[in-house]
């Protein structure tokens, strides 16, 4: 399931680094992307939700917290850096 998930995320966002971690329908996401620069904490989930379609629909995920971030930030958490 990871790797649908990673897959459906790429397809959304295909410039950004992702990390997906979990098991059983429970996931952490966190995407590091310049898409999110000015958008705030709601805008960017709501866009990672979109990129989940039919994953979340479905029920296969069914709980997920996200993590998104651009490169700029991430990069001062020292988290996962675009590049």
């Amino acid at each position: 399931m990871q790797e649908q998930i990673e897959q459906h995320l790429s397809a959304a966002f295909p410039e950004a680094k992702i990390r997906v971690e979990g098991a059983g329908g429970k996931y952490l996401l966190t995407l590091i992307d310049a898409s999110f620069e000015g958008k705030n904490a709601v805008k960017r989930q709501q866009s990672v939700y979109a990129g989940l379609g039919d994953l979340i629909s479905s029920g296969a995920v069914h709980a997920v917290t996200i993590v998104a971030r651009t490169p700029a930030e991430a990069e001062a958490q020292n988290g996962l850096s675009n590049g």
